[in-house]
């Protein structure tokens, strides 16, 4: 029997050390080293995955002489994940997807599992075969190529990976799977590492894309040690608020495309839905014109789209004024209040601001700083805005109303959507004043746009 082995890892980078220190010296972290059991047995007994028939030895190459041939994707029916994983799957690729509980992972996974058809196997160690049965006959979608296993043990997984010869592999949740090699505990960090490596070297030498399921910590990041993320080809976050059934797919790593994108999907009884337009489902409808509203066209990657923006101007009832934003970043709009109080006169110190993104969606596009000043006027005023009118442009500290980029998408998108009226800066290069219909108003202060839109 061999001697057991315990070592400390850092959970931010996975830096293993002998003994426990305070801080790591590799990422410079405080307090993040565990203990865990190490215990590595023989070469001769470690997972072992061949390369296909007819490949040789590696070695290095001249950069000249390396040819540069375009990867053939696996293109899936869902063009939302085509988007975000910029145009689809790339074969010997893998991919961390990661998410809150309940939000939907392994649903939208095994739709894509069961709607394509490919050969695919779904290997699930949260779940039962019952478990996912019933979850499956939810989804609209028929392959007869798709294998369900149920299991956390690495070896016995390859052995089906061997026999069965997918064409795709899922594993939710990496947390879950267990390697031989390492005597610790399954979701711990020497355990994570080991089994992703595993992974990623079937995943290269093979040439079969793999997707792996992560949990998240309560702050938000995936578990494990962060050299994960730098392991994998692709990190992807599904994301949304549980009080809306709207569900945001966004890209934090791609290796083979934009980490811009950003997929939307409606969560109904038989599935995800791919939201196609979400112009149309971020912008509410209402018989009456209110105050406080503006419309925004903001760009997600190279996809134009419009959303609602939502302020309330009060006064402060409890002498200390509050300010609050949901979906925008606070200390962005206390910038942007700053600039009304201290270039244009508005008196808005002694007042709270209360501020909305609809839809739950998270919006850093500097392009909506127009549109959240203007619903900040409108409810500070208490005159609502044309219902036909958007915004499209960055507010400087000076007042001045920026230049934005891809600002002709965005006006096209206003069009596509029936509205009569953007407001842009004028330092936009090559502006025409009409686009189908749809009237460019050209504005350089706050000062103009104020008075375009509320002088009587």
């Amino acid at each position: 029997m061999s001697k057991v082995k315990k070592a400390f890892f850092c959970k931010s980078c996975g830096f293993e050390s002998p003994k426990w220190v305070g801080k790591c010296p590799s990422c410079n972290e405080w307090n993040t080293f565990v203990e865990e059991v190490v215990h590595k047995p023989s070469a001769a007994s470690s997972v072992r995955i061949f390369a296909k028939e007819g490949e040789t030895n590696s070695k290095a190459k001249l950069i000249n002489e390396i040819s540069a041939t375009e990867v053939k994707r696996l293109v899936l029916k869902d063009g939302e994940f085509n988007r975000v994983m910029g145009g689809g799957i790339v074969p010997g690729s893998i991919t961390l997807f990661g998410g809150e509980p309940g939000i939907g992972k392994s649903t939208l996974l095994l739709q894509l599992a069961v709607q394509n058809k490919l050969k695919v196997l779904y290997v699930s160690g949260e779940e039962s075969e019952q478990q996912i049965k019933l979850r499956a006959e939810r989804i609209t979608g028929a392959n007869d190529m798709c294998f369900v296993f149920t299991e956390t043990s690495q070896t016995k997984i390859f052995n089906q990976i061997n026999e069965l010869q997918p064409e795709l592999l899922i594993v939710d949740s990496i947390q879950t799977i267990y390697s031989d090699l390492i005597e610790s505990s399954p979701g711990s960090i020497s355990q994570i590492k080991e089994c992703t490596a595993e992974f990623l070297r079937y995943a290269k030498e093979t040439n079969v894309p793999v997707i792996l399921i992560g949990h998240i910590t309560k702050d938000g990041s995936l578990a494990g040690p962060k050299v994960l993320e730098h392991m994998v080809d692709a990190v992807l976050q599904f994301e949304g608020d549980r009080n809306h059934t709207y569900r945001l797919l966004r890209t934090v790593k791609n290796r083979f495309g934009s980490t811009n994108e950003l997929g939307i999907y409606e969560m109904q009884s038989d599935g995800l839905r791919e939201v196609t337009n979400p112009s149309e489902v971020l912008i509410s409808t209402r018989e009456e014109e209110v105050s406080g509203v503006a419309i925004a066209a903001t760009m997600e990657g190279l996809r134009p789209m419009l959303i609602e923006v939502q302020a309330l101007v009060s006064t402060a009832a409890y002498g200390t004024p509050q300010r609050s934003s949901t979906g925008f970043d606070l200390r962005r709009l206390s910038m942007l209040l700053a600039v009304l109080e201290k270039r244009c006169g508005f008196r808005l110190a002694a007042k709270d601001v209360f501020l909305n993104i609809a839809g739950g969606v998270k919006v850093d596009d500097p392009a909506i700083d127009l549109a959240v000043v203007c619903a900040v006027l409108s409810s500070n005023v208490d005159m609502p805005l044309e219902p036909s009118i958007c915004f499209a442009a960055e507010v400087g500290l000076s007042g001045e109303i920026r230049p934005i980029s891809r600002v002709e998408q965005r006006i096209n998108e206003a069009q596509k959507m029936g509205y009569k009226k953007i407001v842009v800066s004028k330092h936009n290069k090559g502006l025409k004043e009409t686009y189908q219909g749809i009237h460019v108003v050209k504005v350089s202060k706050i000062e103009q746009v104020f008075k375009a839109l509320f002088a009587q």
